[in-house]
């Protein structure tokens, strides 16, 4: 086999092997979730990132970023409907997790940005300066993700077996972006963007799709944390379902387009779901 897949085999294996090891280590010990080691490993790559490259960061950038994290802050300490998992198991209520989740999502969007201007896989339009293009990425997304919101909710009715239950429209739509700019921001664009990093050299023509690909299962298998070692291969085809319907679409608007049309999508999806009571 050819030395230039090798350092995709690696990441994979590595990423395959934080999977098994955290859920065989959960079965007799209490252990970080899935979501938040991933977190944890990105932001700490992101900072790494940031500081390599200060140089190449903009104000419009810090700007973004500060905002970013800002949105996520406030929108955390006012949620009502959204009730996040303690991170790390330590951080609970919304005050501490509003800080948690504001800091991790400024600094994942800075190493992000930091990629980007390194020629990163996926765009942010508004800090290329391209406003119009932003407001046309937002709905874009909106328009692609609503028909898989209103499936999503018929899903979630029949899987979970109850009916819809109608919740405060503000809440619900306020709430959608925690999940929305958090895991899109960590995961389809500073997460997808250390992996290019990691990828572009041995494979500069495939760098973007095998980094989206990674990302894509990461992203969809990490919320099945205790499904793992209670019923492994319903987590694997609830997986891979997941990936198919919920998480190609996302992947090519933020490869394709930019990081904006991918939020709008996700926004979509959980803004149909916690307006259900789902």
């Amino acid at each position: 086999m050819s030395t230039r897949y090798n350092t995709f085999i690696y990441i994979s294996a590595g990423i395959l092997f934080l999977f098994v090891a955290r859920t065989l280590l959960a079965v007799r010990l209490p252990m970080p979730r899935l979501n938040d080691l991933f977190i944890a490993l990105t932001v700490a790559g992101s900072l790494v990132v940031l500081l390599k490259g200060l140089g190449q960061i903009k104000i419009s950038d810090w700007l973004i970023a500060m905002g970013a994290g800002l949105l996520v802050g406030v929108t955390m300490y006012y949620a009502t409907l959204f009730t996040p998992y303690d991170f790390l198991g330590i951080v609970q209520g919304n005050i501490a997790q509003a800080l948690t989740r504001g800091v991790c999502t400024c600094i994942a969007m800075l190493g992000g940005l930091t990629i980007m201007r390194q020629g990163g896989a996926v765009r942010v339009s508004l800090a290329q300066g391209d406003v119009w293009k932003t407001f046309a990425s937002l709905f874009i997304g909106l328009a692609i993700g609503l028909p898989l919101a209103i499936l999503n909710v018929f899903a979630l009715q029949f899987t979970q077996g109850q009916s819809i239950t109608w919740q405060n429209p503000l809440a619900a739509l306020s709430d959608a972006l925690q999940p929305a700019l958090v895991e899109e921001i960590v995961y389809r664009f500073a997460f997808l963007g250390l992996v290019w990093l990691a990828l572009q050299r041995s494979m500069p023509q495939s760098a973007n799709w095998q980094a989206g690909l990674l990302v894509l299962f990461v992203h969809n298998f990490m919320h099945f944390d205790d499904l793992w070692f209670e019923a492994p291969f319903v987590a694997l085809g609830m997986g891979l379902v997941m990936a198919l319907v919920w998480g190609v679409p996302p992947t090519i608007l933020a490869l394709r387009r930019d990081l904006e049309s991918a939020v709008a999508f996700h926004w979509i999806q959980d803004a149909a779901r916690f307006l259900t009571g789902f």
